[in-house]
């Protein structure tokens, strides 16, 4: 079965059409057969997507390391729990599960896992897809900024051409041509 790491925040924010964008992604990743792997909370916009593919028939593996069990409330009722000792083994384990990554909204956390992924596939540790989905231009900020490394001599024009960008979950999954299962 084919599988995508959803980084996202543990809050659902203060706009609606975030929530609203985890939904329709988790209805795409269920309609469409794609696992989710994510960071196992039940609340926020990683509690929307999760229940949101879990409530449609598919399959949600939640990954989630024991100081943020009570904290962010793990999910109980997901298809598999993993609870492990550190947010390194967390990310290692999403990306091995991974055949992909999407960045909804959310906050440091969820930058930083992102900014990692997309540094593994600049250095060639891997080659998945990695995108953003740009829920009500969220991430127009981050864009700009990238765009300002590669003009300032920063970051390359082929990194910056790995992060893939769109505002609806079907154009950004379409990029990452999956094989189908």
């Amino acid at each position: 079965m084919r599988s995508i790491a959803v980084f996202c925040g543990s809050r659902a924010g203060k706009n609606d059409t975030y929530k609203e964008g985890a939904i329709k992604l988790g209805n795409l990743l269920a309609e469409q057969k794609i696992k989710l792997i994510y960071g196992g909370s039940s609340i926020g916009l990683m509690g929307a997507i999760a229940q949101t593919v879990h409530e449609n028939g598919g399959e949600v593996i939640g990954i989630i390391p024991q100081i943020l069990v009570k904290k962010e409330i793990s999910n109980e009722g997901l298809t598999d729990l993993r609870v492990v000792n550190s947010m390194h083994e967390r990310k290692a384990m999403m990306y091995e599960l991974s055949d992909g990554f999407i960045a909804l909204p959310g906050g440091i956390g969820t930058l930083e896992e992102f900014a990692e992924v997309i540094t593994w596939n600049a250095i060639g540790e891997h080659k998945k897809p990695c995108g953003l989905l740009n829920i009500d231009n969220y991430y127009d900020p981050f864009i700009k900024l990238a765009d300002h490394m590669v003009q300032q001599g920063f970051m390359s024009q082929e990194i910056r051409d790995l992060i893939l960008l769109e505002d609806d979950p079907a154009k950004l999954l379409s990029k990452f041509n999956l094989e189908p299962n």
